[in-house]
């Protein structure tokens, strides 16, 4: 997320850390590269003349606090107008309404409408307990309502059936009245892509939208589109009211600048962001925290939110009685933590949530990635218990064993083996089995003193 436009703005600021007085000269410099860094991410120009105008006003003459250096001021300025950018604050659902609210999903086709309004579904339904039922008024496009149906299927959400001979107002009438007949808490009405331009389409929304009266519309954008989105949606918004936007694909190699761009341009909050394939992979935006991010200081609270939503429960206190009791931390508890690593979106996505610079993020990556996971999950699994229980046993005839059961090599067998030590190190100090203990044992890895 946000790779090179973090790599750019981290290598300038990394320039100013530490100099020892903030000057016009070295504040012009600095900005100037800055200023390049969020042209290339594709940032929108009047909010790029915003950003610098506003930094380079506060960081002269600015009263330097005895804790921080210049430097460090520097950096909590742009963090701040970051922020201030893209809103703020997170802004969440509105769900002030008598049952069911009604959530409308509009945008372009291709933008991610189905798959963005089943993640936000699981989410509400996981995170806030609704009952919730979907339906799709996407008549034109071949298998859209199917889709739509699977995917509710998959996550044990309701599905309200339509067919492509409906009309898409007598669809959200019906979708609607069965809602509350029913008593769900929300209504999450998928609509087909459509743009600006097309007259029929734009009037066809607009009368869903006048008959269903939804207390939500959101617009999904998909970053890749960078400010070609950000011109598209006030025309949506000239038709229908939007209330918030979700954005798509930001876990791409997209430049990111619509997120920095939208907000300012449009008047319209994030609300939030899709960070992978799997249905898993969305979350709010808390505009503190991609402003953390993109200055390489990692995103602590999301990293500790998304383990504490996705770590098994039962698992967990078995592994924190067991350590409790001082038993021994064993390949089976790693191999537990392994397949709970994999379920919370992989070890590269919480990788780049903890504060680093590019050298540590790629020293990191390169230490212990997805791929290495999917290894040594194999590995595990073809020792016996015995092995699992006393890794010390494993030698020569057995590493050839389990080498040839996992069609892995001898090295990877003594990677394995070298990092379940090193992780033993961190686990013989966690007797509590606290995430945000571990989180604080873990954040301040660096290259050099990695596990040690």
């Amino acid at each position: 997320m946000f790779d090179n436009l973090t790599k750019r703005i981290t290598e300038t600021l990394n320039k100013i850390t530490n100099i020892g007085r903030l000057t016009e000269n070295n504040i012009q410099d600095t900005l100037r590269e800055v200023r390049i860094a969020l042209l290339e991410a594709d940032v929108g120009l009047p909010v790029i003349k915003r950003f610098i105008l506003h930094v380079k006003k506060k960081s002269l003459g600015n009263k330097i606090n005895n804790t921080l250096t210049p430097g460090q001021t520097f950096i909590k300025i742009v963090k701040k107008e970051l922020i201030t950018l893209m809103g703020e604050k997170n802004n969440t659902l509105n769900f002030t309404v008598a049952p069911p609210a009604v959530l409308l999903m509009v945008g372009i086709q291709g933008s991610g409408k189905t798959t963005s309004l089943i993640k936000l579904a699981k989410l509400l339904k996981e995170k806030n307990q609704k009952k919730i039922l979907t339906v799709s008024t996407d008549i034109y496009r071949p298998a859209a309502i199917r889709q739509l149906e699977i995917l509710s299927s998959e996550v044990n959400i309701d599905f309200f059936p339509s067919n492509n001979t409906q009309n898409p107002i007598d669809i959200s009438s019906k979708a609607l009245e069965y809602a509350k007949i029913k008593l769900y808490d929300i209504l999450l009405v998928d609509t087909a892509g459509r743009l600006h331009i097309e007259k029929k389409m734009m009037n066809e929304i607009k009368a869903i939208y006048d008959n269903i009266q939804p207390i939500e519309t959101l617009f999904v954008i998909d970053s890749m589109m960078g400010q070609d989105s950000i011109n598209i949606l006030p025309a949506f918004n000239n038709i229908i009211p939007i209330s918030g936007i979700i954005l798509t694909k930001i876990d791409s190699d997209t430049r990111g600048g619509v997120a920095l761009s939208i907000r300012y341009m449009t008047g319209k909050p994030i609300k939030f962001i899709g960070t992978g394939e799997k249905l898993n992979d969305i979350e709010p935006f808390y505009p503190d925290r991609i402003a953390s991010r993109i200055l390489g200081m990692g995103d602590m609270l999301s990293l500790i939110e998304n383990i504490e939503e996705h770590i098994e429960k039962k698992e967990s206190q078995k592994l924190k009685n067991k350590l409790k009791n001082k038993s021994k931390f064993d390949l089976s508890d790693f191999l537990i933590q392994i397949k709970q690593m994999r379920t919370m979106g992989g070890v590269s996505n919480l990788i780049e949530k903890l504060p680093h610079n590019q050298v540590q993020l790629n020293y990191l990556k390169s230490y212990i990635n997805d791929t290495i996971l999917i290894k040594f999950e194999a590995m595990i699994n073809s020792m016996t218990k015995q092995e699992r229980e006393k890794p010390e046993i494993i030698k020569g005839s057995r590493k050839r064993r389990i080498a040839l059961g996992s069609r892995v090599h001898i090295q990877d067998i003594n990677k394995l083996l070298k990092q379940f030590n090193d992780l033993k190190k961190i686990m013989k100090n966690i007797r509590t089995w606290n995430v945000k203990t571990i989180i604080k044992k873990i954040k301040n890895i660096t290259p050099k003193n990695m596990f040690n």
